[in-house]
């Protein structure tokens, strides 16, 4: 009978254990985004935009996503990390704001962004009833905006707001006025709900 309990307990352990298991490949791309971050919010928050831009251009894609999660973090949001990289159904974390779940979708561009991903997001939010945050290195070109039309579930966020997040300073997550914005200091959230 003892023998029963401890198989059993072994197995919850290894069970638990698994669950909160981070692959080495994610810990590596985590590390790689904690020191860009902490690079980026020093002395290299002052280096030229474009250099900027092309250092993230020139990351990892899934570091880069890493990244966004890091510095969503640091302001004080609780994220919500997907267990692997690769069969995310377009949705490369999530982050409560305002006590509303968002969904992140990030993308690293050298020219103009592509219309067909930002309205597959935007549907993809509007199943899911969330709004989504849509960021990427790129430009947001006319197509784009209008793939999302009027829509309240979709967030683009790129340039100056993009190295905003980034680098630590204010950033208005919505253009519309009275809307929430994320604050530029790092402080802890509430378990359930960010300030």
């Amino acid at each position: 009978m003892l023998l029963i309990l401890l198989a059993v307990a072994l197995m919850l352990l290894a069970l638990v254990l698994h669950r909160f298991h981070v692959p080495l490949r994610h810990r590596w791309r985590r590390r790689q985004a904690r020191f860009m971050v902490q690079q980026l919010r020093r002395r290299d928050r002052l280096q030229p935009p474009q250099l900027l831009y092309a250092r993230l251009r020139s990351m990892d894609p899934l570091a880069f996503e890493e990244l966004l999660l890091e510095s969503l973090e640091r302001r004080g949001f609780r994220v919500i990390r997907n267990h692997r990289y690769t069969g995310d159904g377009g949705i490369d974390g999530k982050v409560m704001i305002d006590g509303a779940l968002w969904l992140i979708q990030a993308k690293r561009y050298a020219t103009a962004i592509r219309p067909e991903h930002v309205s597959a997001f935007n549907a993809l939010c509007r199943a899911s009833n969330c709004r989504g945050l849509f960021i990427h290195t790129g430009r947001t070109g006319p197509q784009s905006r209008e793939s999302i039309g009027n829509s309240s579930h979709v967030e683009i966020l790129s340039g100056r707001r993009l190295l905003a997040l980034v680098t630590g300073g204010p950033i208005a997550v919505a253009e519309v006025p009275g809307r929430a914005v994320l604050p530029a200091k790092s402080h802890r959230a509430t378990p359930w709900r960010a300030r």
